[in-house]
């Protein structure tokens, strides 16, 4: 295993942290390293905003569900799928983009992602800590508002940064076996029941006891209610329309 296999394995979500800033250089050093992600055909479809005001970051943690560390955190940046960019190439050349389609707004979800985790990766590397919030998809039309997002952009999820005050413990991963297939697609059950031992026992030793669950009673759960139902409306009104 080298150093960056094991910063790789390594990674927790941190949600508190030191009174220790992050300096604007550190900052800038991240998102610099997020741009050198993978993109698809060099479109880079992407936009990072970092939010300092205090008022906002109280609104947008509330929207988020109540999550303080996005208030409390030294870093919070929301990573926006952006298409307004290209747009604006295409006028530049006196060109009309041609938008609408699901596969742009693929691309765009993909390259903020991907880019993210660049972040989110250069971040550990420099000793600090980090947790996505996907929460701010939870109320997406006022978090736009709020950060004055417009048309072909939309808020995918937000990420605080900071020294760590805490080490938690790793939640357990699905091990290699169950995602790593060979030639075509198959599943064993009885992969997924071992895991289940594996949370499970995390579970109970996270919580002293307190709390029994599996991986498949969680999952099951939560897939079997509708999940922000209203995104696909959202994201229409925002010029993604699903060709």
């Amino acid at each position: 295993m080298n150093e960056t296999i094991a910063l790789l394995k390594n990674h927790r979500s941190i949600r508190e942290f030191t009174p220790e800033p992050v300096s604007d250089e550190l900052v800038r050093e991240i998102i610099d390293a997020a741009g050198w992600s993978a993109t698809s055909n060099f479109v880079q479809a992407y936009t990072v905003i970092r939010v300092r005001n205090p008022q906002t970051r109280q609104q947008i943690a509330e929207l988020a569900g109540s999550q303080s560390w996005v208030e409390n955190s030294p870093v919070f940046l929301v990573f926006c799928a952006d298409l307004k960019r290209n747009q604006a190439a295409c006028a530049y050349e006196n060109m009309e983009m041609v938008s609408g389609y699901t596969e742009q707004f693929i691309i765009a979800t993909v390259d903020v992602s991907l880019a993210a985790q660049n972040a989110m990766i250069a971040a550990e590397s420099l000793g600090l800590g980090g947790v996505f919030i996907g929460g701010i998809r939870n109320n997406p039309e006022e978090v736009s508002e709020l950060l004055e997002l417009p048309d072909q952009v939309y808020p995918v999820f937000g990420m605080c940064l900071g020294y760590p005050a805490a080490e938690p413990e790793q939640k357990p991963r699905l091990p290699v076996d169950v995602v790593l297939k060979e030639e075509t697609y198959q599943q064993d059950v009885s992969e997924l029941e071992q895991y289940n031992e594996t949370c499970k026992a995390y579970y109970q030793n996270r919580s002293s006891g307190s709390r029994d669950e599996t991986w498949t009673h969680q999952i099951a759960t939560m897939m079997s209610k509708p999940m922000r139902a209203h995104m696909r409306e959202f994201l229409q009104k925002k010029g993604f329309k699903f060709k």
